[in-house]
């Protein structure tokens, strides 16, 4: 793969989703023990050794291990927008009595399970550190009752969360679906004339919403010829390089997207539903999505940091993986989606919106790409789990996740970065232990 085509995905905040970053494969053997990067020695020192700085765009700095570093820094790399939390004082969670606190992480960290395929036992705190976690909180009916942090990350700190992003533009689509706002049956081009002459056109609201349109688009970043690249360099917030004649940003990126396959028949991941889907949302709100966000998530939630989202060179906030954020700020979200757009006593929007995502998208176009995940769905831009648990996840590369169990009243947020980015290559570790907390917290 050319250098120059890595730095065009490295600037434009797309190198989290690659899998294989140069480098990866001598060092992915570390442990997450000698991978943290304070172990590591990244950016340490006025000035920090020549071998151990993280510059953009002069390093990859999106390949293990400096990656476990970066995911805390994004926007020391790439030009961003703030979703204000506002100017009022932030809603504190609820923690139980520091001695019943201490018991409870004690009682969860022995809790073992077995992996998917597995036939050893594992603990708790064992798979924390199998799955390179950077930040990990469990709320039970609504109360903190575990909270641990790693490597890069602290309590005040902000960490990537990937793909997540797309789960609370997914939430505001439906929000804006459910309030009347936004017409999930009308067709993309009648909201979006932009993209008349592109795949999008044809596809309605919700197919954008549950990924299951027709659309030619390849992320195998091992093919020099794959879509991703052409993606990545539009959408890249730093001068073109001499000689550019491509799409300029991520919105004309998708006015020249062509179909593949047809509309409606099987779920497709692929990241440039969540870019239109933001273009919708903005069009229809007449705000950005980061402060859509700011409005009628973060400010009435009480969140205790601002977030903030990369942006590409037209100042279009990345809503397919761009987003930062704190490890509780991500536990509130959890909470809105666990009881129904209520929390601090004060509805932010209607439960059907929550009602809706729950009851899924149709199983029999979800496919087998993910293993663990096989005979769910996903809509609205959240994963619907098999089984009768009523789990629903946002989840991101690298191992970011917000698992809401409505049958345990629980929230788990988990911040991660796992040295490869394909999250089934840690499900059979993490799925097993989330049940495992959620049968112990039932429990109680």
């Amino acid at each position: 793969m050319p250098s120059s085509t890595i730095k065009l995905v490295t600037l434009a905040g797309l190198a989290m989703t690659l899998g294989s970053a140069p480098g990866a494969s001598q060092t992915a053997t570390l442990s997450a023990q000698e991978s943290d990067p304070r172990v590591m020695g990244w950016m340490r020192g006025f000035p920090p050794p020549e071998d151990k700085i993280i510059t953009q765009p002069d390093s990859v700095y999106f390949s293990f291990p400096k990656l476990r570093w970066s995911v805390c820094h994004m926007r020391e790399f790439l030009p961003t927008e703030e979703i204000s939390r506002g100017l009022g004082a932030p809603v504190g969670l609820e923690y139980p009595p520091p001695y019943e606190f201490g018991d409870e992480r004690q009682a969860i960290d022995a809790l073992t399970f077995v992996p998917i395929d597995g036939n050893k036992e594992m603990t708790w705190e064992d798979s924390l550190y199998a799955n390179y976690t950077d930040g990990m909180l469990i709320l039970h009916k609504g109360r903190v009752v575990y909270e641990r942090y790693f490597g890069c990350l602290c309590p005040d700190g902000k960490h990537a969360a990937m793909s997540m992003t797309k789960s609370l533009t997914g939430l505001l689509a439906e929000i804006l679906v459910v309030e009347g706002k936004l017409n999930e049956a009308a067709l993309v081009a009648d909201i979006i004339p932009e993209v008349e002459g592109s795949a999008f056109a044809s596809a309605t609201v919700r197919q954008v919403m549950d990924m299951t349109t027709g659309l030619r688009y390849s992320e195998d970043y091992a093919d020099p010829n794959a879509d991703i690249w052409t993606y990545s360099a539009s959408a890249s917030p730093f001068p073109k390089p001499e000689g550019y004649n491509g799409p300029d940003g991520y919105w004309e990126y998708l006015e020249q997207v062509r179909p593949e396959g047809k509309h409606g028949e099987a779920f497709h991941y692929k990241t440039i539903n969540a870019d239109m889907l933001g273009w919708i949302v903005s069009r229809i709100s007449g705000q950005a999505v980061s402060d859509l966000v700011s409005e009628r998530l973060w400010r009435p939630m009480g969140a205790e940091q601002d977030a903030y989202m990369t942006v590409d060179g037209k100042g279009v906030p990345f809503v397919g993986g761009g987003l930062s954020a704190g490890l509780r700020d991500l536990g509130r979200i959890g909470l809105l989606m666990l009881n129904e757009g209520v929390i601090n006593g004060k509805r932010l929007f209607p439960a059907e919106v929550v009602r809706k995502i729950r009851a899924g998208g149709d199983p029999a176009k979800f496919g087998t790409n993910y293993p663990a995940l096989v005979g769910g769905s996903y809509t609205s831009m959240w994963w619907v789990y098999p089984g009768d648990d009523g789990v629903i996840a946002a989840r991101g590369v690298h191992g970011q996740t917000i698992y809401v169990d409505h049958s345990a009243e629980m929230v788990l947020v988990r911040f991660a970065s796992f040295p490869k980015a394909q999250n089934p290559l840690i499900d059979p570790t993490s799925l097993p232990a989330f049940r495992a907390v959620a049968a112990y917290l039932k429990s109680k």
